[in-house]
């Protein structure tokens, strides 16, 4: 029989699996009675529009958020710290501030999708109301929905189903911005235009709230990254040993280079949502450069922080910083584009980057624990 690693975090046990399958239906079954409840009182008497002042999408959008927060709540204390108990280990801001990016994250991700979805329903059917039964129906499908959705998702949380939420996270945030920009040629400045005052009230919470939140759970993602490099660093050693070679000390797994590249990325997000540009920009500007600084550092030195790595990813690496350069050369001073193009461009380079980045190191663990596993299986069998 083929020899088989034992992972170092293996998957939770399948009762484990049908209880949070259980608790995920409780949630949503409490959820869509209470939002039904609160959806009949609401509406009482009155025939809402899907979107709007008044209207199901708001009141869906707030039972939604509440029942996502309850749903990764218990998802997070009573499946996610057990399974995962390295998140336990990390110094308690740490743990607080994951658990908060967390919730925060699962709860405002709902509300906005209740909020588009019911507005995109609304465009396609212009001036459909309905009764207040079935508001409330609608009202308590979409919190059932979220809560059930919240606490499997926090449950079951990893690095790559995180990244994916961020993605999707920033990209609904910035559109809902978008929408409810009152300048509608905002994009002939930059990204940050949608940030600031000028572009309205809703604009203005909605991108920041979305930059400071993206921070908070890039901060978590970080977690899960550094705990993978780090675990990566750890078998190669231990490989080394098993073999009789000498551990490496320069091209090594650098999980310390990986955290303050990726922390300090957070950090930058986060100041870059509460220092807007119009608020002040020489402090805005400083820090976009210094996070700019953070991704060179990542892209550049690949091939030194993640050895091991496919040649491909490095080659792709150093193709992502080269698509940096030639997306600011577009910029300035061959005026291709605006700013805004090139801060889209930036964007979608690191976030693809990072997607990569994230299966790669997943993929590189399990080869090396494989590796591993097969030479002290075969010491033992020749012992």
């Amino acid at each position: 029989m083929e020899n088989q690693p034992v992972p170092r975090y293996p998957l939770a046990p399948p009762e484990v699996q049908l209880r949070t399958e259980s608790w995920a239906l409780w949630v949503g079954l409490g959820a869509t009675v209470l939002g039904g409840l609160v959806g009949l009182i609401a509406f009482a008497g009155y025939r809402p529009d899907l979107s709007g002042t008044r209207s199901v999408a708001v009141t869906a959008a707030v039972l939604a958020a509440i029942a996502a927060t309850g749903g990764s709540v218990l998802g997070y204390v009573q499946f996610l710290a057990k399974s995962q108990q390295w998140l336990s280990e990390l110094p308690i801001y740490r743990q607080i501030t994951n658990a908060v990016a967390l919730v925060i994250l699962h709860g405002a991700m709902s509300s906005m999708a209740a909020l588009v979805s019911f507005r995109i329903i609304q465009n396609a059917f212009l001036g459909l109301t309905v009764d207040s039964y079935a508001a409330a129906l609608m009202v308590g499908v979409c919190a059932g929905i979220s809560g059930y959705i919240a606490l499997v998702s926090a449950a079951r949380m990893s690095a790559q189903s995180l990244s994916t939420l961020l993605a999707v996270f920033m990209a609904t945030g910035v559109f809902i911005s978008m929408q409810a920009a009152e300048n509608p040629y905002w994009w002939q400045s930059m990204f940050s235009a949608l940030g600031t005052r000028a572009a309205g009230p809703t604009s203005f919470w909605t991108f920041n709230f979305t930059l400071v939140i993206s921070g908070l759970v890039l901060s978590m993602l970080t977690a899960f990254i550094v705990r993978d490099v780090g675990l990566l660093a750890s078998i190669r050693d231990e490989y080394a040993d098993v073999i009789g070679k000498p551990r490496a000390t320069i091209i090594r797994p650098r999980p310390l280079v990986v955290r303050i590249c990726l922390l300090g990325l957070g950090l930058c997000v986060i100041f870059i949502g509460l220092i807007p540009v119009s608020l002040s920009p020489t402090v805005h500007s400083g820090v976009v450069r210094i996070a700019a600084g953070f991704i060179v550092v990542l892209l550049v030195g690949a091939a030194l922080w993640l050895p091991g790595f496919p040649a491909i990813f490095h080659l792709l690496s150093f193709a992502c910083f080269l698509g940096l350069v030639g997306a600011a050369l577009l910029w300035q001073p061959l005026a291709y584009y605006n700013l805004t193009a090139f801060e889209l461009a930036v964007v979608g380079i690191v976030f693809g980057w990072l997607v990569v980045f994230i299966r790669t190191t997943a993929a590189a663990l399990a080869v090396k624990e494989k590796e591993l596993f097969d030479v002290l299986a075969a010491r033992s069998s020749a012992l």
